[in-house]
């Protein structure tokens, strides 16, 4: 059977193409990963959660969840070297198993496609404020000015639509592409340039004067500043941050090569995201503490805390149009590999070429935008859900957010380990995985009672807050 699916899978590799490297595929895969997630939500749940011990317990989620769920997935599609439902279906069907199994990657592809959809306006956020900075509109600005300038965004269904409209452009761009000169080509490019731009970051902050006391809060661990809800937080973050559960890794692993090391990869990625959200906080945290500013300021730390201290800065101009620049990229890399699931689907599926695929999905996706761009004006008002305690005030963009977070991606994962972990032959896992002994045992320990246990209190805790 081993021989069968490997000649199977030689010639679906000649077929569909492969990464030109190992490295290509890091740098896509953690172009996936790093996201307004690192840059925009790490730091600020660090701040809210007492900095170097939220850190700390952040790092060993991302080894007792991310790390083993991101091979599971990449496994699955490297295994399978179709979509991702394809890919689930086939290897299901190989260890003898039901190919209801494909539930996980239908799952994680709807929610691809509805995360792209509100992720998409707040790239457009991205793009918008880099122009803001580049003009000068942070120079001198006050609290009720910067206020005035995010609100009079989100207040514009009309600018929303418009920067909604250019970053699905940019993406779509990307991923009609294909493989080598897509998406390929976007991570060698975008992804170097980012490092570049955040080490660039991290360098101004040096200098203000307080790098020495952010250095101190990500990697002083505090734990009496650490609460229950901090712990679980950090294990959720740790979920989301690696692109888990949306079955990007499941197609980006249809493209890899079978010489190369799933294990040895996928620590790779977990190590250079990583590292893109401590230096991110290292970037941010200086800015914030020089000017006084307030640590734990939510999500508004990106969009209205730092452009103020941008703006009352020496050379603030400049730094913040470099960090929106950098913002941006992350969000854009990110974009590609959520359209990226649902465009391979339909190229399989329908008679549709790449680019034909590629703009049909971004379409749909661009116009469900739409109801989450109204839903921060025009329909603020506008509670679907409004009849169940929990759902009160919530509007549609929050809607979606929550639903996909706290439900989908869970489910989508949850389903991914509990299959490969007890379903998948073992001597299969050990043939494409590549680890050696012992770290095969502790890998197929976590992905089979560790993980899933944890997901689970993720799903529970998110169900419950």
């Amino acid at each position: 059977m081993t021989q069968s699916n490997s000649a199977s899978g030689n010639g679906a590799e000649a077929a569909r193409g492969l990464w030109s490297s190992r490295l290509a595929f890091i740098l896509a895969a953690t172009g996936s990963a790093v996201g307004l997630g690192n840059i925009w939500k790490f730091p600020y749940v660090t701040g809210e959660n007492g900095g170097g011990a939220f850190v700390l317990v952040y790092l060993l989620c991302i080894a007792i969840i991310g790390i083993p769920i991101l091979m599971a997935e990449v496994f699955i599609g490297r295994n399978g070297r179709h979509n991702p439902i394809t890919s689930m279906r086939l290897v299901a069907e190989r260890n003898l198993k039901s190919p209801m199994w494909r539930i996980s990657a239908i799952v994680g592809m709807i929610a691809a496609f509805v995360i792209l959809s509100f992720y998409s306006v707040i790239g457009g956020w991205s793009a918008s404020y880099v122009g803001h900075a580049a003009m000068g509109d942070f120079t001198g600005g006050t609290a009720e000015s910067i206020g005035d300038l995010f609100g009079g965004l989100l207040a514009s269904p009309v600018q929303l639509l418009i920067w909604h409209t250019v970053f699905m452009a940019l993406v779509v761009l990307v991923v009609s592409r294909g493989l080598k000169g897509g998406l390929e080509k976007a991570a060698t490019i975008l992804m170097p340039a980012l490092f570049i731009l955040l080490l660039v970051a991290v360098g101004y902050a040096t200098t203000t004067g307080h790098f020495g006391e952010a250095v101190s809060f990500l990697f002083t661990p505090d734990f009496g500043a650490l609460s229950v809800s901090g712990v679980l937080i950090a294990l959720g973050h740790a979920f989301f941050t690696l692109s888990l559960g949306m079955a990007i890794m499941m197609a980006y692993g249809s493209y890899l090569g079978r010489d190369i090391s799933i294990a040895r990869t996928a620590i790779s990625v977990a190590v250079m995201d990583t590292g893109v959200a401590l230096l991110a906080g290292l970037a941010i945290f200086p800015v914030v503490f020089a000017n006084g500013l307030e640590a734990g300021a939510g999500p508004g730390l990106i969009f209205q805390t730092l452009p103020l201290a941008f703006g009352n800065m020496p050379m603030g101009g400049l730094f913040g149009t470099l960090f929106f620049v950098l913002l941006l990229f992350a969000a854009w890399t990110s974009g590609i590999s959520l359209l990226e699931p649902v465009v391979e689907w339909v190229e399989e599926k329908t008679s549709l070429a790449r680019t034909g695929s590629a703009i049909l999905v971004g379409i749909l996706c661009w116009g469900l935008g739409i109801a989450s761009i109204l839903s921060l004006n025009v329909w603020s008002d506008v509670a679907p859900l409004g009849m169940f305690e929990r759902f009160e005030g919530k509007t549609i963009f929050d809607l979606l957010d929550f639903f996909t977070a706290n439900i989908m991606l869970p489910l989508s994962g949850l389903l991914t380990a509990v299959f490969v972990g007890w379903f998948v032959a073992k001597e299969s896992l050990k043939l494409d995985l590549v680890l050696d002994g012992g770290g095969f045992q502790l890998w197929y320990g976590l992905i089979r009672y560790v993980t899933p246990v944890a997901v689970i209190i993720v799903f529970a805790y998110n169900l419950m807050g």
